[in-house]
């Protein structure tokens, strides 16, 4: 597994630790099909294989920005008036919440709109002093129709609410006081190690155990699956929407300025 090269990923095993590197430079890191590919490519090996934990991480100027504008773009000028299911993703998020081993998100830097996705969706979100937190879909027409079920289970409806609708970034320090992250330092890299050196300590049965009783508890996120699937086609589809993105990726200009 370790020697299997990847496009999007950097992906390296440490023992029992898993860790998954977005790896999209060029692309600010943004979630495209093949990224979501390879991310449950990684998962389904570390379901059957003796990993316990699974770091993601990102850039350190960018952890993830969520949907790749110029691939959508690419497929609107193509002609392409349905979108994509995003059912891909959203069963990523689902492996990251439920899988049989233990999630930590390390960011750095920007997460925006379905990057947050894969923070609300990890059991564990640690941060450094640069990490910033948004949901902008609001600027184009959209709203996080997927990310929001994971969201709202981790900080609750109402500021679930307040992100979506300001559409302003966050800082790491709100973050951690609404509970969207757990834990931030300057020297994030000694956060990890230190959350990891009690992790590495749990064993395989014991974690699935847990994660399936947990998952129990709360089953909101996969009951929300299909309606949330259902909102997100119909807000891509919408040809006054695809306008706008089509034009922000032609122009820089937002849907509210002026030609």
């Amino acid at each position: 597994m370790d020697l299997v090269t990847y496009q999007t990923l950097k992906v390296r095993f440490q023992e029992s630790v898993c860790y998954i590197t977005f790896h999209r430079p060029e692309a600010n890191n943004t979630i495209n099909d093949t990224l979501i590919d390879e991310c449950l490519q990684v998962l389904h090996h570390c379901e059957t294989s003796s990993v316990t934990v699974v770091v993601l991480e990102g850039l350190p100027e960018v952890f993830c920005f969520g949907a790749d504008f110029q691939e959508m773009y690419q497929e609107m000028k193509s002609g392409k008036k349905q979108a994509s299911s995003q059912e891909p993703l959203y069963d990523l998020w689902l492996k990251l919440q439920t899988g049989p081993y233990v999630t930590i998100s390390h960011v750095r830097g920007k997460v925006n709109a379905g990057g947050l996705g894969f923070v609300s969706a990890t059991d564990i979100a640690i941060a450094d002093e640069t990490a910033s937190f948004s949901l902008s879909e609001l600027l184009f027409g959209l709203y996080p129709a997927c990310v929001l079920p994971f969201l709202v289970r981790r900080i609750g409806w109402q500021k679930a609410h307040y992100m979506t609708l300001m559409t302003k970034p966050i800082s790491v320090q709100e973050a951690a006081d609404w509970g969207l992250i757990d834990a931030f330092d300057a020297q994030s890299e000694v956060l990890l190690r230190k959350h990891l050196l009690r992790l590495r300590r749990l064993n395989k049965k014991g974690i699935a155990g847990y994660k399936q009783f947990i998952g129990s508890l709360d089953d909101q996120v996969s009951r929300s699956k299909s309606i949330a699937l259902t909102a997100n086609q119909d807000m891509f589809s919408d040809p006054q929407n695809q306008m706008g993105i089509i034009r922000y990726v032609e122009t820089g200009q937002f849907p509210w300025e002026e030609q």
